[in-house]
C-alpha cells in the first residue's frame, strides 16, 4: 500500500495473523512500533479510519509532536491492558498501514472466518515476547513494561513546532474540519509565542494547598453520575505547582469543569511511560476516568492536534456525586 494512502473515513480490514506476523521483526515491531498482543483480536475485522497519525504527542520525554510513519488510528479501538499487567490507561492503538487493507465501502462483508489457530498463536507469541523485562535500579531488580506508548519516541520522528506540511495535513488528509483547523491554529499562533516569551505560566491551575485535601473519599463506582467541580474548588485542592498527591491537573481538563459525566472506571494501575514502563499502583489514591472525557489536542501547547484522546485521571476530590433523581443528562460536550 502506498505511503500516506489512507484517510479519515476509509474502510479497512485488519489483515490476517500470518500477514501481520510477516511484517514484524524479532521484537514484534514494525519500524520500532510494537504490534501489541491486545490488537490480535481485531484480525479479519473491518473498521473506519478515524485519523492519520500525523501529529502525535510525546508523553515520554515531552518533546512536543511526533510522527510515526505510515500509521493511522482506527475507530475507537483501545488497549484493554490484558497482556500488559492489567494497565487501565486505555490507550488508542496506532496501526501501521502494512497491517491493514483498504476495503471498498460498497462491498459486502465476507462471512466470518476464524484465523488459523497456529497463525494466531504465532502472532501473539511474537507480540508477547517483549512486553516486559527486568532492569536493575539501585541494586534491586524491577519489572518494566513495553507498549506502543513507551516506544513512541523510537517509533516516530520529531516534528518542528511550526512544521507547515504536518500542520496543513491535519486538514488536507481529513483529520479535522476546516473550522477546527482554523480554531486550533488561531489559538496556537497566540499561545506558542506567549510560551516562548515566558508569558504563559507552566502551571495550568496553581493552588494554595500545602498538603493532601482532607475530603472523604467518595468510593465512586463505574456508571455513577458525577459533576466536575468548579475551577476554583479544584484549585483549593492543588499545591502551588498544580498537583494533588503528585498528580497534575492538566490544561485539557479545564473545559470539563461544571459538566456532569458517568464514571468509566476506577484506576488502580497503569504503565507510566515516563519512567521507562514502570507499573504505577494507586493503592492510597482514589482516581477515576469519566466517559467521553478525553484530551482534545486543542489546548496543550506544543502538542496541537494530537489524536490520542487520552483519558485523564480525576481525583475524587475534584468531583461530587450527583444523585440520579436530580441529575441532568450526562454532558457530551467537547473541549473548545
Amino acid at each position: 500500500m502506498p505511503s500516506d494512502d489512507l484517510r479519515r473515513g476509509d474502510l479497512v480490514e485488519v489483515k490476517d495473523p500470518a500477514a501481520i506476523l510477516a511484517t514484524l521483526d524479532e521484537h514484534g515491531a514494525l519500524e520500532e512500533l510494537p504490534f501489541m498482543p491486545e490488537m490480535a483480536a481485531f484480525c479479519g475485522r473491518r473498521f473506519e479510519v478515524d485519523r492519520r497519525a500525523e501529529r502525535v504527542c510525546d508523553t515520554v520525554h515531552y518533546t512536543g509532536s511526533r510522527k510515526p510513519p505510515r500509521s493511522v488510528l482506527l475507530a475507537e479501538l483501545r488497549c484493554d491492558g490484558s497482556a500488559h499487567g492489567g494497565c487501565q490507561a486505555e490507550c488508542r492503538f496506532i496501526w501501521k498501514e502494512a497491517w491493514l487493507r483498504r476495503v471498498d465501502p460498497g462491498s459486502a462483508a465476507p462471512a466470518p472466518i476464524l484465523p488459523k489457530a497456529k497463525d494466531m498463536a504465532a502472532l501473539i507469541a511474537r507480540a508477547s515476547g517483549h512486553v516486559q523485562h527486568d532492569v536493575l535500579v539501585e541494586g534491586r531488580t524491577e519489572q518494566r513494561w513495553r507498549c506502543q506508548a513507551t516506544e513512541l519516541p523510537r517509533a516516530s520522528t520529531h516534528l518542528k513546532l511550526w512544521d507547515p506540511r504536518s500542520c496543513v495535513r491535519e486538514y488536507t488528509t481529513g483529520n479535522v474540519s476546516l473550522g477546527r483547523f482554523v480554531r486550533v491554529m488561531a489559538r496556537a499562533s497566540v499561545e506558542e509565542p506567549m510560551r516562548k516569551l515566558g508569558l504563559m505560566p507552566e502551571v495550568h491551575l496553581p493552588g494554595s494547598s500545602t498538603g493532601p485535601a482532607t475530603v472523604p473519599p467518595l468510593k465512586l463506582q463505574p456508571g455513577e453520575l458525577v459533576q466536575v467541580k468548579s475551577k476554583e474548588e479544584i484549585a483549593a485542592t492543588l499545591t502551588p505547582d498544580g498537583r494533588h498527591r503528585g498528580m497534575w491537573f492538566d490544561r485539557e481538563m479545564l473545559p470539563y469543569c461544571g459538566g456532569v459525566f458517568r464514571v468509566r472506571q476506577r484506576i488502580q494501575r497503569f504503565i507510566d511511560e515516563r519512567s521507562g514502563g514502570r507499573m504505577i499502583e494507586l493503592k492510597k489514591t482514589d482516581c477515576v476516568t469519566l466517559d467521553g472525557v478525553v484530551c482534545s489536542g486543542e489546548r496543550s501547547v506544543r502538542r496541537w492536534f494530537c489524536p490520542r484522546a487520552i483519558y485523564p485521571y480525576w481525583h475524587e476530590c475534584w468531583l461530587r456525586r450527583v444523585e440520579p433523581q436530580a441529575a441532568p443528562q450526562p454532558s457530551d460536550r467537547q473541549a473548545s
